[in-house]
């Protein structure tokens, strides 16, 4: 029953004659049907400059390849990242904060073991100045002593804090599952490393990998793409090198088998992660497994999110979704639950990749997952700052503005058949691997018993 004047969303989603239908979309437009300029620049930068003047902004994006393997890089290059807007030899924090604050901008860093990012934004026409203090910390960086040293202090803190954390540790325990000791695995670097870094390892490493020659700066805003090409070449001509940006060792490919559980005493939750071989953007066929994926546990109506969040409660989230690194490609699949129906859930997850792979997605649910797909891009890259992220990540394997432009005809043309191709060749639950963290005491009996599940040692 429902009380006088209110009505339930099942009342809300029927008529008299059965459910309400869903409106079609309309006619889609292009996802990046936009002027650009993608080049070279005389220092091997490569250049990818976009208009969208839909408000006199600019948003920046440098991609810098930041591999490495040795045993302190990760530390030294979260210290580099958290230190290189610090000070130059022309500008200290505070000139270097001030200057951003006259334009309405600013710059921040990131860094994972695949490459350090520099992003920012301003208004359109501080855009000059935006990159003279981007090329200042290029090219000159001063990394003071006592920055490098209170820097490092807050990251220890927050590292600390963070590698208590259930989806840190479980990220970990995946990587290292399935890549061991490759260099991919140590994105979250230990406290005792950072706190081992000398200011002069990390000026060592900006020499040595903030380099221009492989690295990528995508500028997209109310700018003129012809005219910014010999502005940037001006103002980072002095940011140059004889070598290429350092690029982390490929992957190997990912082989399905055993999941591993590992042991987290005490837990009340456990952390469910699957992974499996899957295809790069630049493949025919990535954009029928595009739509496999969102069938499977992609969006809200998926599948999965519809069996063990909807239907059982198993938990309040479950997800599945690429990972593009270098050339290759992965698919994950993820979800956190109480100890209680973990066994319980990685049946379902598990019994979903079947059915995706045997009884593959209908007309009805490509064509729903088809408009969410083209969608969901559409409005990701609606923004300056969703379309600089997008082709800045594009940008890793090559592609620019053109792929992003054509994807949505890409994803139109997919047919049922394609869609279920792709799902039984790459969902079968065979391809995956992956781990469950959580208090092994509890867990293990029923999942041992599930088959294809194997017990860890503690601390490993």
């Amino acid at each position: 029953m429902t009380t006088a004047g209110h009505r339930s969303a099942e009342e809300i989603g029927r008529t008299a004659t059965g459910p309400r239908p869903v409106p079609e979309l309309g006619a889609q437009t292009a996802a990046a049907d936009l002027s650009h300029v993608d080049t070279v620049l005389s220092n091997g930068l490569r250049l990818l400059a976009v208009r969208k003047p839909t408000v006199p902004l600019v948003e920046l994006r440098l991609r810098i390849p930041f591999g490495g393997t040795t045993p302190l890089h990760a530390a030294t290059a979260e210290v580099l990242a958290e230190t290189i807007l610090t000070g130059t030899q022309r500008r200290d924090r505070i000139a270097i904060d001030t200057e951003l604050a006259l334009i309405g901008g600013e710059l921040n860093t990131v860094v994972d073991p695949e490459r350090l990012t520099i992003a920012g934004n301003a208004l359109a026409d501080g855009l000059p100045t935006l990159l003279d203090v981007l090329a200042d910390a290029l090219t000159a960086a001063s990394y003071a002593d006592d920055e490098v040293a209170r820097e490092s202090a807050r990251l220890v803190e927050r590292l600390v804090v963070s590698r208590t954390q259930p989806r840190v540790i479980a990220r970990e325990a995946l990587l290292k599952h399935v890549y061991g000791d490759h260099p991919a695995t140590r994105e979250v670097p230990q406290a005792d490393d950072v706190a081992a870094v000398e200011t002069a390892m990390v000026r060592e490493l900006h020499t040595a990998a903030v380099l221009p020659r492989g690295s990528v700066l995508v500028i997209v805003g109310d700018i003129d793409p012809d005219a910014i090409a010999g502005d940037v070449e001006r103002v980072l001509g002095g940011w140059s090198a004889d070598r290429d940006a350092v690029t982390m060792p490929e992957l190997p490919a990912v082989a399905g088998g055993d999941l591993l559980l590992v042991p987290r005493a005490g837990a009340v939750q456990s952390q469910i992660r699957l992974i499996a071989q899957s295809l790069p953007r630049t493949d025919p066929r990535y954009a029928a497994l595009q739509l496999a994926n969102l069938a499977y546990g992609g969006y809200f109506s998926s599948r999965l999110v519809e069996n063990i969040r909807e239907d059982k409660g198993y938990t309040y989230g479950a997800h599945s979704g690429f990972e593009f690194t270098g050339s290759t490609a992965t698919v994950g699949v993820d979800a956190d639950t109480a100890n209680e129906v973990t066994a319980a859930a990685l049946l379902e997850t598990r019994y979903e990749l079947g059915r995706l792979a045997v009884v593959p997605p209908t007309a009805e649910e490509v064509e729903s997952v088809r408009q969410y797909a083209i969608g969901s891009l559409l409005t990701a890259t609606s923004s300056q700052a969703g379309l600089a992220s997008q082709l800045a990540a594009l940008s890793a394997a090559g592609l620019g503005a053109e792929w992003l432009a054509e994807h949505p005809e890409r994803v139109a043309a997919v047919t049922v058949d394609e869609v279920a191709r792709a799902a039984l060749e790459f969902f079968a639950p065979s391809r995956f691997t992956g781990v469950v963290v959580g208090d092994a005491d509890v867990l293990a009996p029923q999942l041992t018993a599930l088959g294809g599940v194997v017990v860890g040692e503690p601390g490993k």
